[in-house]
């Protein structure tokens, strides 16, 4: 009886030692996403678009927070000449109009930003989307990131593939076939 389970139990470590387990290659990569970002010309015009949206509307406010100036000073020196009940009343007017500038410019601040929020978060998702697809393609198991919110503490240069999603990034974006769709 012995002998039978030790030709049972021999046999069985042979046969599963003729099935070869396939083992997968696991190929990783990773890419520094705060590099990506200050180097992707999409990403950088987008930065480019508001800060001259800010500058525009902010040379409004500031035309009217100039006037502001103005007749704050020209208050001042015409509060002795015309008297007590003048100087309240001008000055409850001017501290209104101070007011209104300080929403004007915290409104259109939080709209710049709620704007270009919108337009980063749609430009995040296409870059996420794009690295999914390379990733596919390329043969990778996993594609981490690294950055400012780093994931990675420590990894190999050679599998850093920041450069190559750059390039392939700049290039779709320069295509002629993404300034028509830009266009419609």
């Amino acid at each position: 009886m012995k002998k039978a389970l030790l030709i049972i139990a021999l046999s069985v470590s042979i046969v599963s030692c003729n099935k070869t387990a396939e083992v997968k290659e696991v190929k990783t990569a990773y890419v520094d996403t705060s590099l990506l970002m200050k180097q992707y010309t999409e990403a950088k015009d987008l930065e480019a678009k508001y800060k001259t949206k800010s500058e525009e509307k902010g040379r409004q406010l500031e035309a009217e927070i100039s006037r502001f100036k103005q007749d704050a000073a020209n208050f001042q020196s015409q509060a002795q000449a015309n008297g007590q009940a003048w100087a309240q009343q001008k000055g409850a007017e001017l501290q209104k109009r101070e007011q209104q500038l300080g929403q004007a410019q915290q409104a259109l601040s939080q709209q710049l930003q709620q704007e270009s929020s919108v337009e980063m978060d749609t430009l995040v998702s296409g870059v996420k989307k794009f690295i999914k697809a390379y990733g596919k393609e390329k043969g990778y198991s996993y594609i981490y990131g690294t950055g400012d919110a780093a994931s990675i503490l420590y990894a190999e240069d050679k599998f850093d593939i920041t450069k190559d999603i750059i390039k392939l990034l700049n290039d779709k974006y320069k295509s002629p076939s993404k300034k028509e769709e830009v266009k419609k």
